[in-house]
């Protein structure tokens, strides 16, 4: 798929808000740095983190709740 395509659906799952998905995507590559496994079948090796923590968020497998401390 187009990273276009991932974008714009990861977009739906972060209320078409640009600044909170970049929030999402980062705090999520940060997870699979400190050694979160991807929940899609990616190689961690092989694939940039962010593009990983995309994909996740445009599947729907992350949620905004779970992914950032709501207090």
């Amino acid at each position: 798929m187009r990273i276009e395509k991932i974008i714009s659906k990861a977009a739906a799952y972060a209320n078409d808000d640009s600044y909170l998905l970049s929030i999402m995507v980062a705090k999520r590559a940060n997870q699979l740095a400190e050694g979160a496994e991807p929940l899609i079948k990616a190689d961690k090796n092989k694939t940039k983190l962010t593009d990983i923590a995309l994909m996740e968020i445009a599947e729907g497998l992350i949620q905004i709740d779970k992914i950032i401390d709501v207090e």
